[in-house]
């Protein structure tokens, strides 16, 4: 969770796409980021990959006013809906996107290709068919961003208790990092957003970055496997919960034109 899911960009700046606060050329820059093209396959009425600009116009005239985020996990299909090849897709790409208004939904292929040293990667949009049915198990921001706060709280204690390295000098060097490369110009959210929705966005990543950190710095002082476990027991609960946060801010635009209707 050190960046943003793709699914997470696709649905920011399709959203802002849809509701025309962007142009087609600035969404689909913003949506591929670093990768080196983006395509979309199976997409109805045409028999072959094209690429977003076509895509998101051809959503939307099959009447798509939004676009939803999911970020399934095993034993947690959070933000999906069904029906279960689409879930199945989903859980194993671990990200998803959801038309609102549509019954379609797009799951990302990712390859790298290209020398050692020169790889660029590329992303196939797969166009399935879902359930148009409430999302599983997301949370509304308020509800996203108490959860959060009681998560980092949680996470911090257990992760100094256990002498994680997520907890001391090296999380807060990385998280300073985070906020530098930030800093330097990426957009959290596209235009469109409450802020309500970017600070619960940035304090899940924050979260995610803490858990990151304490899975990938090694295990510290918790080095008997009872403790290793106690370790993942303890960061399982908090990662949920950073996921159900960013599932919330991704979403939040087309959940509140929904309840303002």
């Amino acid at each position: 969770m050190l960046s943003e899911p793709r699914s997470g960009r696709l649905a920011a700046w399709g959203n802002a796409l849809l509701a025309g606060l962007v142009s087609p050329d600035d969404a689909v820059l913003a949506i591929v980021g670093e990768d080196a093209v983006h395509r979309v396959e199976g997409l109805p009425g045409e028999s072959a990959p094209v690429g977003l600009t076509l895509a998101l116009g051809r959503l939307r005239t099959l009447g798509a006013t939004g676009l939803r985020v999911a970020l399934p996990a095993p034993g947690h299909p959070l933000g999906l809906s069904g029906p279960p090849e689409f879930n199945a897709r989903a859980m194993e790409a671990e990200e998803a996107v959801i038309c609102h208004g549509a019954a379609f939904g797009l799951v990302p292929e990712v390859s790298e290709a290209g020398p050692a040293g020169d790889v660029h990667v590329e992303v196939v949009w797969h166009v399935l068919p879902v359930r148009e049915a409430p999302s599983a198990d997301v949370p509304s921001l308020g509800e996203a961003e108490r959860e959060l706060a009681e998560a980092l709280r949680d996470a911090t204690e257990v992760l100094s208790k256990l002498d994680v390295a997520g907890s001391g000098p090296v999380a807060e060097a990385a998280i300073d990092a985070y906020r530098a490369r930030a800093e330097r110009g990426r957009e959290v959210l596209a235009p469109g957003y409450p802020p309500r929705a970017v600070r619960v966005l940035e304090l899940a990543q924050r979260v995610g970055l803490l858990i990151s950190l304490a899975y990938e710095n090694g295990h510290g002082a918790a080095v008997s496997a009872s403790e290793m476990a106690a370790r993942s027991l303890a960061l399982r609960p908090v990662e949920r919960t950073a996921r159900r946060a960013q599932v919330a801010a991704y979403n939040s635009v087309v959940e509140e034109r929904e309840r303002g209707r």
